[in-house]
């Protein structure tokens, strides 16, 4: 969604809604296709030489390989072919006669399937898959969807090859093959796959061809019954012959092969096993070369991924399985991060090319196969009994999660590898929602952003997206019924940008002066954000049944969730106050430690609007009697207990009350020093002020961890 409304991206070409999405099949798939089409763009040709000898004979002739194959070192292989020249005597060293075996392929897989018919038909998976599910169902081959590659000993494999006799093409292989003087049977090979559900693919079914038969179902059928002949058919047998010759010091190499039987090879005609033939040669035979060249050559790239070797790449990576790897591939074509040719060879699009490098721009590598790899894996455990579905589920659900998070928090980086293919989008700032609803950067961790995020009790919240790290949050007002960020930026508040959100008030909650709509800041600029946040802070009606963290229950249980009164958050780390953001702490009260609060006159003075404060008395059971100041300005959060205020003053002059002592739950310090500060405790602050609500209660709690009262359980420092 944020790349469709950054960007202008019409790759369709036929007005198609175009989807883009990740996925942890799709992209590793998509990653194979564009790691070689880099891998393709970034080859440097680059000139080598070889020395080349051949020999003619009455036999025929020989062709000789470098053993050293190429140098890319031209001075030093003239040299080399200076000294051939000069001494040209060829001495035969080695001949090596033996038997080679070509064996027949395995069982038919889905996967086999699907790669041969791209191989040897240029027919996509998907089509392959679609074109056997009709054969399927039509009753002549079995189950197309298996990973199984070795048959039971149960099955009649003797009845299939007798059905396909009749046949006029390989129904002479199949007569051939069920004659034991021809000893051409052999048990099919184990491939060492089983799904414990479906045997491998094979013929259920004779037909000569079907008049509703396409070429493809022709072509499909005609694979799977010779596959299936030639797996119960002896190897292939031939021999080989291999001559190594010296020419001055070099050595040279020369193959040939003879096939003696060719068995399968007689019913598969999609494989071939020639070979040429040597002339005799005999050890220690001489002979002069018939030509003796110094050639060169340039280093090529790879090519383009085939069908078959993406399938193949994504097997060797657990990427899907048998019977979805398919559905992964047209996936790719269907979002337009990919195209293939006439030779089934993919290539990336400008589309697919950006999602791949804006990922590996991150800094993680999501389009690597790694982490589905570890979820096939997982999954195979719960198959067998290992793992239980509950953690392999919790643990995935983690992963991709944390990838999310990620992703959204480095989207720049995917902007910007976006921004190299594509135009930025021309449409209205006004037409284009923010579609993460972030609101503005993070003014306490200045890592992350903060974001409009809604609680289940329906309460809206503008918080840190790196939570639970990043505990900075501003509570909105309670009687907020819906709220959406926009893509307005406000052109006062600082650090930037920070987007003003679109509010709906429920009317029956507000003032009748304002209005049900509102477009507002939580920057601190915003007057009417302000003046609702103190009549949601003394009036909401939800806040009085929602307790705070650490109340309890009648019966002694704590209630949850944990959630701070609106009036002691409405203020968090630079947010709402653009004068002085350094000394506010995060929980909306302004730290003195950085000043002396008292004037010439005798007067305390808010260190924030430097507004001469009132002196209150204090009416809770733990300070009853207790005189502090607090600022007139029913929004400021300014707070001082009159005692400690003198006891800081020069010669530690007191006032009325100031015989008074604290008591030991007041007085004592908040543990883990300079540490803690800003942290979610309740209690002392680091500079000895107390933790209050507006009218000097203390707000109760403690820790659940150590039991202090001064600090929560996330920032308790015995936390283990």
């Amino acid at each position: 969604m944020l790349l469709k409304d950054a960007f202008v991206i019409d790759v369709t070409g036929d007005g198609r809604n175009l989807v883009l999405s990740y996925g942890p099949c799709q992209f590793p798939t998509l990653g194979f296709i564009v790691e070689r089409f880099w891998e393709i763009q970034a080859h440097e040709p680059e000139e080598f030489w070889t020395i080349n000898c051949t020999h003619t004979s009455d036999e025929g002739t020989a062709s000789f390989g470098w053993i050293r194959g190429h140098l890319f070192d031209y001075p030093c292989a003239v040299v080399l072919y200076e000294m051939c020249v000069e001494e040209p005597m060829a001495t035969v060293q080695n001949v090596r006669n033996q038997e080679k075996l070509k064996y027949p392929p395995y069982p038919l897989s889905t996967l086999e399937l699907q790669k041969r018919a791209s191989r040897y038909f240029r027919m996509s998976s998907e089509h392959t898959m679609k074109v056997a599910e009709e054969l399927y169902q039509a009753g002549f081959i079995s189950y197309p969807r298996t990973e199984t590659d070795n048959f039971s000993p149960n099955t009649d494999l003797h009845a299939i090859v007798r059905e396909q006799v009749e046949h006029p093409v390989w129904g002479a292989y199949a007569h051939r093959l069920l004659t034991p003087e021809e000893r051409l049977w052999r048990n099919p090979s184990n491939g060492g796959h089983d799904d414990k559900a479906h045997p491998p693919i094979h013929p259920t079914k004779f037909s000569r061809g079907e008049s509703n038969w396409s070429p493809d179902h022709n072509k499909l059928y005609e694979l799977v019954v010779r596959h299936f002949l030639a797996c119960c058919s002896q190897p292939a047998v031939g021999a080989e012959t291999t001559v190594e010759i010296d020419i001055a010091g070099e050595q040279f190499t020369a193959s040939g092969r003879v096939v003696l039987a060719k068995n399968y090879l007689d019913v598969y005609r999609f494989d071939s096993w020639g070979g040429t033939l040597l002339p005799t040669y005999n050890i220690g035979q001489q002979f002069v070369p018939t030509t003796l060249t110094l050639d060169s050559g340039v280093t090529r790239p790879p090519p383009l991924l085939a069908e078959a070797d993406l399938l193949s790449c994504m097997d060797k990576a657990g990427i899907g399985t048998d019977a979805t790897m398919h559905d992964h591939i047209k996936k790719l074509l269907d979002r337009c991060y990919a195209t293939k040719d006439e030779n089934t060879r993919f290539s990336p699009t400008n589309l697919g090319e950006a999602l791949v490098m804006g990922y590996d721009e991150m800094g993680y590598e999501l389009w690597k196969p790694y982490l589905r790899s570890m979820m096939e894996a997982d999954m195979k455990s719960v198959s067998i009994g290992t793992k239980s579905k509950s953690e392999v589920l919790e643990s995935c659900l983690q992963q991709m999660k944390a990838c999310f998070l990620d992703a959204r928090v480095n989207k720049a980086k995917l902007l910007d590898a976006m921004g190299t293919f594509f135009a930025r989008s021309s449409r209205p700032i006004n037409e284009t929602q923010n579609p993460v609803e972030a609101v503005r950067p993070c003014a306490a961790c200045h890592e992350s952003e903060m974001v409009l995020k809604q609680r289940q009790t329906g309460e809206f919240m503008v918080g840190c997206r790196s939570y639970p790290q990043c505990r900075n949050v501003v509570w909105l007002p309670g009687f907020i019924s819906e709220a959406s960020v926009t893509n307005q930026v406000c052109p006062i508040c600082t650090p930037g940008p920070v987007y003003k959100i679109q509010f709906k008030f429920r009317r029956r909650d507000i003032p009748p002066n304002f209005d049900v709509d509102h477009l507002g800041c939580v920057g601190g600029c915003d007057d009417i954000l302000k003046e609702l946040m103190e009549i949601s802070r003394f009036g909401s009606r939800s806040q009085a049944a929602t307790p705070a963290r650490g109340r309890q229950t009648p019966n002694g249980a704590r209630q949850g969730p944990p959630r701070q009164d609106l009036h002691t958050n409405i203020r968090p780390v630079g947010q709402l106050n653009n004068e002085n953001p350094s000394v506010m702490h995060s929980q909306g009260f302004r730290s003195t430690h950085t000043q002396n609060p008292s004037n010439a006159s005798g007067q305390v003075l808010c260190t924030s609007c430097g507004e001469p404060c009132i002196l209150r008395i204090a009416n809770t059971d733990a300070n009853r009697g207790r005189k502090f100041y607090k600022c007139q300005d029913p929004g400021c959060g300014f707070f001082k207990w009159e005692d400690e205020l003198e006891n800081a003053m020069p010669g530690g002059r007191r006032g009325r009350g100031s015989s008074r002592q604290a008591p030991a739950s007041a007085s004592a310090g908040r543990r883990g020093g300079a540490q803690a500060r800003g942290r979610r405790g309740r209690g002392r602050n680091a500079d000895g002020g107390m933790f209050v609500s507006a009218t000097g209660d203390t707000v109760s709690g403690c820790c659940f961890t150590c039991g202090d009262p001064s600090h929560f359980a996330n920032a308790c420092p015995n936390r283990r």
